[in-house]
């Protein structure tokens, strides 16, 4: 059990100074270890530690001190809010210190006159900025601000929806349920798709037979890109003469050499050159006007 503090005597003893005292920090009571001060005591010696703190002259070496004694007196509360983010995959330092900064904005912008006890005020705040934190950092691909908002909204709408309709919902009714048109929603859940990717090189799970991600992607076909051709060939052949189209079957499908070809049709090989050359040109020029 931590030593409770005598709140009176602490808030007499961190009282506004006189004018003729020249330390302020002269007058600050001892404070045990942060991490022996219970929950009660923290807000007991908080309160009266913002009650100095309006007194004192921002900017000042004692108006530091208190400031700094107050971020350490309440980092329970960041540790606490950071506890919510345990199962993200940043590391809690990170969460703790993003949290950090949530709290010294609440100290900077608490104000004793509201009547709102500290914690309370504080909370929203720390909550806020960590939120705020795995919003503009955990993309895998930058995306607007507004579609980031959209995307919490949607995923929460969908589970309400998939609840209530016992079936996941349509784009339409999640249009209506957020007042939204059915283009916005389908931005939305197409920015969802930035939010997480995988790394190429990830292992499958144990009971994955198949190797990584990498292995699994397919790669470009050179083929295909044949196959095109031939289609775009079949009209431009059928059009040519009898025997053209006869010397291109010979030497591209039955594979006879330019000799056989002749022959095979009794002319010479020169004169097969030249029709197959001509035949050709005449193909080729076809492809690249069709292109």
């Amino acid at each position: 059990m931590s030593p409770r503090l005598d709140a009176s005597h602490t808030r007499t003893a961190l009282s506004t100074p006189p004018p003729e005292q020249l330390d302020p920090i002269a007058e600050l009571p001892e404070i045990p270890p942060y991490d022996e001060i219970g929950a009660v005591d923290a807000r007991a010696l908080s309160k009266t530690l913002f009650e100095r703190l309006e007194s004192l002259e921002e900017g000042t070496h004692a108006y530091s001190y208190v400031r700094n004694t107050l971020v350490e007196l309440n980092l329970a509360l960041v540790k606490f809010a950071a506890a919510r983010f345990r199962s993200r995959s940043e590391p809690m330092e990170d969460i703790v210190q993003v949290g950090t900064i949530g709290l010294i904005k609440a100290i900077d912008r608490f104000e004793l006159s509201r009547g709102v006890e500290f914690p309370t005020f504080a909370m929203p705040t720390i909550i806020g900025e960590i939120k705020r934190f795995f919003r503009d950092t955990s993309w895998s691909v930058r995306v607007p601000r507004r579609l980031q908002e959209l995307r919490i909204d949607l995923a929460k709408a969908g589970d309400e929806l998939s609840q209530k309709l016992d079936r996941a919902p349509t784009v339409a009714e999640l249009a209506e349920r957020l007042g939204l048109s059915n283009d916005e929603v389908v931005e939305g859940m197409a920015a969802s798709n930035a939010y997480t990717a995988s790394s190429l090189d990830a292992q499958p799970e144990e009971d994955d037979a198949e190797g990584a991600l990498a292995d699994r992607i397919g790669y470009e076909d050179h083929g295909l890109e044949g196959i095109e051709y031939i289609e775009s060939l079949k009209p431009m052949i059928a059009e040519l003469p009898p025997r053209d189209r006869q010397i291109l079957s010979l030497r591209f499908v039955v594979g006879l050499t330019q000799s056989e070809i002749g022959e095979e049709l009794g002319i010479s090989q020169m004169h097969v050159s030249r029709l197959l050359s001509r035949t050709l040109g005449q193909l080729r020029k076809g492809l690249t006007v069709e292109e």
